[in-house]
């Protein structure tokens, strides 16, 4: 829910083709609606919101904004912000930095609803030099990626608390962000609430027995403005924040559900006080006091449930990648890099991610920053050069001094990265917001016109009908159907060991009907595989020439014969390039090495052989092969078997076709067969597939098949025992839990069910409570309690439903 949405870009494409007038905000061209504000002309309600916030000249002049165009810096900005001038202060605050880009992550408890999300994600819009900003809702925080050169990270903080949204700032604690469990404000608000509610309550009893003795004597007018006191603090506090969010609500011209409530709440208090002073009734105080607080203990019940199911796939998840830990006597070792520490040293071969914040110690580091920034032009560094997690190494292997352990919420956001993601729409996010822009509309109707038709027969029955129906009707439980489910399924399947980009690769996997596996390093493992030397007899300086050369490269094929080698010294590189599909050329104390199959090395057709094999030449002398017998992955028949009773399976390799026939004794004779592709034929043989309306998932070791996992609609990447993820992948897959592959896709599918049953449970109850509320058979104090009361029945549903089906599957 937190990426920009692609229509905005096809209708500006649309109105440049149109010559459409010109939005002064923004510059782009407007569609046939314009809004005229202010003598100006302006593409939508968002541009011309902005203009009113940017009204000032004091503002834009404290933000270096070119235009004048709403709100004043608060006076005490100046020293609040201060510290964040210290560089110390700066380092523990930001995630990532290069010459140019920033980027930093803040917890804003402020963040309450869209209309936050709204103003915190266009804050591009307020300056420019913001160049991103992406709202997590459920842990109210926002990652902000902007141009350290002209906006300091103290002017950015300033900007937010100028808006309203003061970060709080923990440096005792940065390295633990966590979502408070419960605002503290909304505590003091229900404490108010329940306070004034009790004793309007004692108050009102002889109203309630009908002591009508008690009722006629001056008491009963002086009782009735003690309630009308006390529903003050209710009105002007304890509910200010439904008020708050209606009113910016009004001001975008967007109905949200806070409106209705407001209005509920408006209604019973004047209502009360036009009785309590007109002396015809004693009023609604005691309704008032028990909705809002009814409403407020319904939301901290919430945020206790949510808390209880969060599904915080950093915390509970497991993010397989691994990489190489160079012990204290040299030795190399595999390890997670969940086990990293403060001062390992650790190496990072070519085409890797660096897992984590370290310091390079050695080696010629090319680094690029595409994960992070989607900029991939690569970027040299220095001996003693901090090098951010997310970086990518270019080239020979290099040895880095971790300096700060490994945090998985960061690399799942960069993750989620826009450059690498896929335009797919999100079904269920489509469906609930399509019910959600009319819904209140709908409510509103249906309270005015059930209020009218009972104002004709009792007054009191028509302020509570129309009070009730305004406070029973929520789409909340409709709109946390989806993302509660996908949740607990994250995080099912990430103690799977299936680890998910995020929620809508769900709904991806449960549309697939084709899937397309690379073979090396996919179908066959790398350990165990019986590799065998065979050509001219290698001397102890050309071994530890192809040891230095085979730990600088992170395929598959080298890394198995990196692993073979009994022994080895490993010495400075001059020159290091591994061509993509073909192989290696490499420089080693003057010696030049080409390493690859027969036909990039020998320029010759590939052998007859069964086996693969990776030829050898030195200064131009071929000096032989060494051939890999492969050994295909525990359990590869039953998990085809049962694979091939839903999905057409088809494999696609660089490789000979010289196995095509063990192969086929797993995936049958229908199972099509490409050999011999490079990326570039496995991405368009992926497209064709495509235009065909196949739904395609891709499964390959990440790496090779980078082009073809991205193009396909799930890319999934097979994880063994070494860091080759891709950013371009949806997916990654422990190799170990290659054999649940067949329960993974189908526990997805059943997933998209428990969201159906979901939706219905959600229009179930706003049917029955709109029946009982427009009868006048419901009062606004229960509307009160039932209403946050549908929103946990949902979100408990579905959590129980996923692990029930997930206790089914033996996941």
């Amino acid at each position: 829910m937190f990426y920009k949405n692609n229509t905005q870009s096809i209708l500006m494409n649309f109105a440049k083709n149109n010559n459409f007038m010109t939005c002064y905000h923004c510059g782009e061209d407007c569609l046939d609606e314009t809004i005229d504000f202010d003598n100006k002309t302006f593409c939508c309600e968002g541009c011309k919101t902005v203009y009113e916030i940017l009204n000032q000249n004091e503002l834009c002049n404290y933000y270096n904004l070119e235009k004048t165009p709403g709100i004043t810096p608060p006076k005490d900005l100046s020293k609040k912000f201060e510290y964040l001038e210290n560089s110390q202060v700066i380092d523990k605050l930001i995630d990532f930095k290069d010459d140019e880009i920033s980027i930093s992550t803040f917890y804003l408890p402020q963040i309450h609803c869209s209309s936050c999300i709204w103003l915190l994600e266009n804050l591009y819009k307020l300056n420019p030099d913001i160049k991103s900003s992406r709202v997590n809702f459920l842990k109210k925080e926002i990652r902000l990626s902007f141009n350290h050169n002209n906006l300091s990270l103290r002017k950015l903080v300033e900007l937010l608390a100028s808006i309203g949204y003061d970060p709080e700032i923990n440096l005792e604690n940065l390295s633990d962000r966590k979502q408070k469990k419960i605002d503290r404000s909304l505590i003091f608000k229900l404490g108010i609430a329940g306070f004034c509610f009790g004793n309007i309550m004692l108050i009102s009893l002889p109203e309630y027995f009908g002591l009508n003795m008690i009722k006629e004597t001056h008491f009963a007018n002086f009782f009735g403005y003690v309630n009308l006191i006390l529903s003050l603090p209710i009105l002007l506090y304890s509910s200010n924040s439904y008020f708050i969010s209606a009113w910016n609500g009004i001001k975008r011209k967007v109905v949200n559900i806070d409106i209705p409530i407001s209005l509920g709440i408006l209604v019973l208090f004047l209502r009360s006080a036009y009785e309590i002073f007109s002396k015809t009734g004693a009023g609604y105080s005691d309704s008032l006091a028990g909705l809002v607080f009814f409403l407020l203990l319904g939301r901290i019940f919430q945020q206790k449930t949510y808390n209880i199911l969060s599904f915080e796939r950093d915390y509970k998840s497991y993010f397989p990648i691994a990489t190489t830990k160079i012990e204290a006597n040299g030795n190399e070792k595999n390890i997670p890099v969940s086990d990293l520490l403060v001062g390992d040293v650790i190496l990072i071969r070519n085409n890797e991610l660096i897992p984590v914040d370290a310091e390079l110690i050695e080696g010629n580091a090319n680094i690029d920053n595409s994960f992070v920034t989607g900029e991939s032009t690569p970027t040299q560094k220095n001996i003693g050069d901090k090098i951010y997690a997310g970086g990518k190494q270019v080239g020979q292997a290099i040895q880095l001094k971790v300096l700060k352990e490994l945090s998985h919420s960061y690399l799942t956001q960069l993750w989620n990265n826009e450059a690498f993601t896929k335009e797919n729409e999100d079904q269920f996010e489509g469906i609930t917001n399509a019910i959600s822009k009319y819904f209140t509309i709908i409510i509103l109707v249906i309270a005015f016109g059930s209020g009218l038709f009972w104002l004709q027969t009792d007054v009191k029955i028509a302020i509570n009908t129309f009070t009730a129906v305004l406070i029973i009707a929520c789409p909340c439980a409709l709109a946390l159907s989806a993302p509660f489910t996908f949740g607990n399924v994250l995080r099912i399947l990430g103690r799977n060991k299936f680890y998910l980009k995020n929620a809508t690769i769900i709904e991806n996997l449960a549309k697939i009907n084709t899937i397309v596996f690379d073979k090396t390093g996919t179908i066959t493992q790398s350990s165990n595989s019986k590799i065998k030397y065979y050509g001219k007899v290698l001397n102890e300086n050309t071994t530890n020439h192809l040891y230095t050369i085979f730990r600088q490269s992170s395929h598959p094929l080298s890394k198995m014969i990196f692993n073979d080698f009994e022994k080895g010294t490993a010495l400075s590189i001059e020159n290091f390039e591994e061509i993509v599909g073909k192989g290696i050329v490499a420089k080693v104390e003057g010696n030049s090495y080409k390493i690859g199959s027969e036909q990039f090395v020998k320029e010759e057709k590939e052998n007859s052989s069964k086996a693969t094999r990776v030829h050898i030449k030195c200064n131009d002398e071929h000096l032989g092969y060494y051939q890999l017998e492969n050994k295909y992955r525990t359990n590869l028949k039953q998990t085809i078997a049962q694979l091939l009773k839903s999905f057409k399976l088809k494999i696609i390799s660089g490789d000979n076709d010289n196995e095509k026939e063990n192969l086929t004794t797993y995936f049958g004779n229908e199972s099509e067969f490409l050999f011999n592709q490079n990326p570039d034929n496995k991405l368009e043989y992926i497209k064709s597939l495509q235009q065909k309306g196949n739904y395609i998932a891709m499964i390959g070791d990440g790496l090779n098949d980078a082009g073809a996992l991205k193009q396909s609609n799930v890319g999934i990447s097979i994880s063994e025992d070494i860091n080759t993820f891709s950013p371009a992948c949806d997916a990654i897959l422990e190799a170990s839990a290659f054999d649940k592959l067949p329960i993974l896709i189908s526990y997805c599918k059943g997933s998209i069910k428990i969201i159906i049953l979901s939706f219905i449970i959600s229009f179930l109850y706003n049917i029955v409570g709109l029946t009982f509320a427009v009868q006048g058979l419901l009062s606004p104090i229960l509307a009160a309690i039932l209403m946050p009361l549908s929103s946990i029945t949902v979100v408990v549903f579905v959590t129980l439903a996923t692990n029930i089906l997930a206790k089914h599957k033996n996941l």
